[in-house]
Order: structure tokens, then C-alpha cells, then sequence
């Protein structure tokens, strides 16, 4: 397992555009959170009692905190919310309601390539959390290792540019950190894209499509063309002469990585022997 780490963050990263969107938007029935990668933000938080969510969305994932505040901006969202789970808070990522170091912890999943600021809404995630901020997200440069760059690149060049570069959130978060790799089972239950990576025959599946995002800003003819040619491919052996050996690898190791970073405070009590 990748496991990437820094302490203190370089400080010159520059801003880029985010678009709108967001993995885990689609339908319900191809995107439940999976157990497994629930169990490495859970991990993550390090036993953390309060935990915001920053762009809760409907909840995904929320079991792995003891005590969540979710703080969602889209009305629809929060409507799709359970009525088991805690009301969400009507506030953005760059704006948020709550007192410095209010929180045991912060989380958001696969949300931060929405905000419309990624290193305020980063910065502020900090601000209110006196512990670990964790951040699930893909890496843009390991992208469009997926073997689905073969068949329609121009959906993994829109998440490539989608979400922002790791050395952005870490100079924003600040502090001391690691980037780890979240290995995705071949089972996954949450059907973003790399979920699918012994599996094709899904994403032949327009519903399994639309719910990643990314399907959504291209066009038709993209959409055409990827289900001919995959289609072709699997009907001839051809995908499985490139990328069979896929099929029975228990987790793959692509673009998706939890950010955990933690204050400066805490950075300097271990230094001088705290805890």
C-alpha cells in the first residue's frame, strides 16, 4: 500500500478551477458505501467522537464517525438525507458556522473537488477541527492509469482535471500528513468508475454510467463510441488479452487516497514527547 506523507506543506501551490459535480451523485442502487473503504476513514479519523462532514451530501459514510454535524449546501441533497440521520447544515465549505477547533475532527468525501474555493474551504476545515482532517478523494495524476483512459479518455481527462492536485490540499491544510492509498475491493459496492476495474461488463450499464459524474460532461458520441469499442473488445477477448488479469485481483490500487493531516499543535506536542 502507497503511503505518502509531509510535514509542513509547501506553500506556493497555485489555484486552478474546480468544476461542478460530484462522485457519488448518481443513483442509489450503484453507489453504497462500501464497508471496506468505510473502515479506512473510520481508521483515519483515529477514534475521533465529533466529526463534521464538509459536503455530506445524503450521508455516505457517516457510520464511520461516532458524532457527525453534516454541513451540505444543496437543498436536494440534504432532502435525500434519511430521517436517521442527523439534519444537515446549510453552509459551504468556504463559510463555515462553527467556533475554532469546535471538533474532535473533519471529514469530507469526494467532495472537495466541488468547492468553488478549494484552499479557503481547506483552510476553514482546518480552522474548526482540533484534530485530524481527513480527505477522500482521487489523485488527478494517477488518474488516467485506469484502463478505461484506453476507451474514453476524455472522462478521465475531465476528473484528472476536476479534482485538485494533493500538494494543494496539503500546503492548505498545513501541518504534518500522509496521502494513503485506498485499495478498492473487486466487489465494491460504491460504483465509481475504478470500482469497475474487474468488472467492465458494468460500465456497459448506462445507470452504473451516470452515477459517476464525470459521464455527465461528455457528450453522446463519447458515450456511443465507449460502449461500441468496449463492447467490441470483450465480445472478441480483446479486453481480456490487455487487462484479464484484473478480473481476479482482490483490490486494486488506483487513483482513490485518503489526505490526513493534523494541526501543528499536535505536530509540536509529539515532537517534545506528548502524546
Amino acid at each position: 500500500m502507497d503511503v505518502r506523507s509531509w510535514d509542513g506543506g509547501a506553500r506556493d501551490a497555485g489555484p486552478g478551477a474546480i468544476g461542478p459535480g460530484a462522485i457519488g451523485s448518481g443513483p442509489a442502487d450503484f453507489r453504497r458505501p462500501d464497508p471496506r473503504i468505510a473502515r479506512f476513514i473510520a481508521d483515519a479519523l483515529g477514534g475521533a467522537r465529533t466529526v463534521v462532514n464538509i459536503g455530506a451530501g445524503a450521508g455516505s459514510y457517516e457510520s464511520a464517525a461516532t458524532a457527525v454535524t453534516p454541513v451540505e449546501p444543496s437543498r436536494s441533497m440534504r432532502d435525500r438525507r434519511s430521517a436517521a440521520l442527523p439534519r444537515a447544515v446549510d453552509a459551504v465549505a468556504e463559510d463555515l458556522p462553527f467556533a475554532d477547533r469546535e471538533f474532535d475532527a473533519a471529514m469530507t468525501l469526494f467532495s472537495v473537488h466541488q468547492w468553488n474555493d478549494v484552499e479557503a474551504g481547506l483552510r476553514e476545515m482546518r480552522r474548526v477541527t482540533r484534530g485530524p482532517a481527513v480527505v477522500l478523494t482521487c489523485d488527478p495524476g494517477r488518474v488516467r492509469d485506469f484502463w478505461l483512459y484506453a476507451y474514453a479518455p476524455e472522462v478521465l481527462d475531465i476528473e484528472a482535471r476536476r479534482h485538485p492536485p494533493l500538494e494543494r490540499m496539503a500546503a492548505a491544510l498545513g501541518g504534518a500528513g500522509t496521502v494513503r492509498t485506498v485499495p478498492i475491493p473487486l466487489d465494491c459496492t460504491d460504483g465509481f468508475n475504478e470500482a469497475y476495474y474487474g468488472r467492465p461488463e458494468m460500465l456497459l450499464d448506462p445507470a452504473a454510467r451516470q452515477a459517476c459524474s464525470a459521464w455527465s460532461f461528455v457528450d453522446d458520441g463519447v458515450r456511443e463510441r465507449f460502449t461500441t469499442r468496449l463492447r467490441a473488445d470483450l465480445d472478441s477477448g480483446a479486453w481480456d488479452e490487455r487487462f484479464g488479469h484484473l478480473r481476479s485481483r482482490p483490490f486494486y490500487e488506483g487513483s482513490l487516497v485518503i489526505v490526513r493531516a493534523i494541526p501543528e499543535h499536535l505536530t509540536e506536542e509529539h515532537h517534545d514527547g506528548g502524546t
